[in-house]
């Protein structure tokens, strides 16, 4: 078996737009999967996945490609890390779809779900994955702006997806939110974030309550400290510099780590499973 690769060091750096673009990042985050599949666990498959164009939603993408589902990803504006996803996507074989808008939007994901019924005719797999975070070490100095835009990216834009691609989900299909680590044990400095990311667990843990008839599953991945774009768009150079090695594992995750997660939940594997959490963190112990 080839040696797991594993990035310990990541220099100082920064960007200045939210979420970041992958491009920039050095080292880039790994993604690409590091075992070849060999069951084709999702074959026939497609998925939806927001924020796909880079990071965790990237590497979730290119797993779900190696098991064999067709993939849609939504994004935001970053069209040089879109591009390069596709292109990725289509070096493995793979098929995708690339959609550009605002998931706070309804209509935009009334357009995604449109759209992949359009190019592929079913949907299987929605993974809720784009997010944003704002740092404030105050409450107080949490704006009303802030506050509504963090809300409506990271929790309506899952649930206006949700109501959006529900009607077409069949049997068998499953649905996955990106929660975080910090939803579970908080943030001093991103207390917006947190309380989205909690509220991505109550929607997870209810609505896998009630479409547990239906035999569709939900469920969610709380990652602790990933190398992502949105790491240097959101903290200052000196803690990027440290980002995640203040867990057990003494590094920040990569990618590639979570993505098994994602595709596990998202298989036949997992059929006996809703209502729960995956936690790639690192070896922080959560409730």
């Amino acid at each position: 078996m080839a040696k797991k690769r594993v990035i310990k060091n990541i220099p100082a750096q920064v960007q200045q737009q939210q979420p970041g673009i992958e491009r920039k990042m050095k080292p880039k985050p790994l993604a690409e999967p590091e075992e070849k599949a060999a069951d084709k666990k999702l074959q026939g498959k497609v998925a939806i996945i927001t924020g796909g164009d880079s990071g965790i939603g990237r590497a979730a993408a290119l797993d779900f490609v190696k098991e064999g589902a067709k993939v849609v990803i939504a994004y935001l504006s970053e069209d040089l890390d879109a591009m390069d996803t596709e292109a990725l996507i289509k070096h493995m074989g793979g098929e995708c779809l690339l959609l550009k808008g605002d998931i706070g939007r309804p209509a935009f994901c009334n357009k995604i779900a449109d759209k992949t019924i359009a190019a592929y005719g079913r949907i299987d797999i929605v993974v809720s994955n784009a997010a944003i975070q704002f740092v404030q070490e105050d409450i107080m100095a949490i704006s009303k702006e802030q506050l509504e835009q963090t809300f409506k990216t990271n929790v309506f834009g899952a649930f206006y997806l949700t109501q959006a691609c529900l009607p077409h989900l069949k049997k068998g299909a499953s649905i996955i939110y990106t929660s975080s680590v910090t939803a579970f044990r908080g943030s001093h400095h991103l207390i917006d974030y947190a309380a989205t990311k909690a509220a991505l667990i109550g929607l997870c843990r209810s609505l896998s309550a009630s479409l547990a008839s239906k035999q569709i599953r939900v469920n969610a991945v709380a990652p602790g400290p990933i190398w992502t774009p949105l790491i240097p768009s959101t903290f200052p150079k000196k803690e990027v510099a440290k980002f995640g090695k203040d867990t057990p594992m003494k590094r920040c995750g990569q990618p590639n780590e979570v993505a098994p997660c994602f595709t596990f939940l998202a298989s036949d594997a997992a059929s006996y499973i809703t209502g729960q959490v995956l936690h790639p963190n690192g070896g922080e112990i959560v409730a």
